[in-house]
């Protein structure tokens, strides 16, 4: 059976690029960590969810990473886990489906299930993945033991040359457990925490969008019909009769609800003075919105404040409004 070009792919291209990457120390680490966190993005940890199942035992740690390999290519999450040591067993059962799918993927350069397809090569062992009519293949160089620690280096073919990747792997309880990538660890309930960071500052990213979205349409309401709307439902998506005062359809029925992902908006008018002629007071008045999580510490930290002058106020408030006299706040310095 013909393998697939790794470099005609995309996900090849990415893992190729990552093998090239792990050679040097200095920079194993962050590819690693960006590779899982764009991949995986917000895991939580929870308590774990029932006793895994029960694993044969395997002396040969080419035979545990075999098996390893071959649980991915499958997709079989269940049996994925039991060839994790324990803390990262834990972690991996709490993600979500998606996101233990999505490391599944990345190790076997597959998209969807696949067959594994088992072979040797000058004595050594190759694990082919049959998906769709694309086979990806990795070649196992020979085991270094070191006591309790198995090292085994996999090739994979790339055009006329191959990339190669040393995994690391740990007796625990008597079975060979998959431990590390190159020169990282591989600590999934240490990289759990960063990965809810950075689904918090995704979600604090989105929502400062949304609240700039809605304060674009309050102006284009205004603009329109000469004040500003009573409520953000106003705003919302027209009737069949097409865009009015009451339903101006500039923004959709989320926002509209005051809901941005895990925040909720506030809006308030900000009357205008100094102006003795009404229609001059409400073309002039201003307004300010205020985006707080609607749970604190999982669906963001900060609170936000927009006014109508672009201003964007942010804090760690607990889960409090922010107001005017927050401090400024940069997305693009602030993380």
């Amino acid at each position: 059976m013909k393998s697939a070009v790794p470099n005609r792919s995309s996900r090849t291209r990415y893992f190729s690029a990552y093998l090239r990457e792990a050679a040097d120390a200095r920079l194993a680490k962050s590819i690693i960590l960006l590779a899982v966190l764009s991949l995986i993005g917000a895991a939580r940890i929870y308590a774990q969810r029932g006793a895994p199942p029960a694993a044969p035992v395997i002396a040969d740690p080419a035979e545990a990473l075999q098996e390893t390999l071959t649980a991915a290519c499958r997709h079989d999450e269940v049996a994925f886990a039991t060839h994790l040591t324990s803390d990262n067993a834990q972690a991996y059962r709490a993600l979500t489906q998606d996101q233990r799918v999505a490391l599944l993927k990345r190790l076997v350069l597959q998209e969807d299930p696949g067959k594994p397809l088992l072979s040797t090569f000058e004595g050594l062992t190759v694990v082919r993945c049959e998906a769709g009519g694309v086979t990806s293949a990795m070649r196992f160089g020979a085991t270094e033991l070191r006591e309790n620690l198995a090292f085994i280096p996999v090739s994979v073919p790339e055009g006329t040359g191959t990339q190669s990747i040393r995994f690391g792997l740990v007796r625990e309880s008597g079975q060979w457990k998959l431990l590390s990538l190159g020169l990282l660890m591989l600590d999934l309930p240490a990289l759990a925490r960063q990965w809810d960071d950075s689904e918090l500052q995704n979600r604090e990213r989105e929502v400062i969008a949304a609240m700039r979205k809605v304060a674009s349409a309050l102006k284009s309401y205004q603009s329109a019909y000469g004040n500003l709307p009573e409520t953000l439902e106003e705003l919302g998506p027209p009737g069949n009769g097409g865009a009015s005062p009451e339903m101006a359809g500039l923004l959709d029925a989320d926002l509209a609800k005051s809901l941005a992902g895990g925040y909720r908006l506030r809006y308030s008018m900000a009357p205008a003075t100094g102006e003795e002629n009404e229609s001059e007071r409400n073309k002039g008045s201003g307004f300010s919105l205020a985006a707080t999580p609607v749970v604190y510490g999982k669906d963001g930290r900060r609170s936000f404040f927009l006014d109508s002058s672009g201003t964007l106020r942010g804090a760690d408030k607990n889960g409090a409004v922010a107001t005017a006299n927050d401090p400024a706040f940069d997305p693009e310095t602030q993380r």
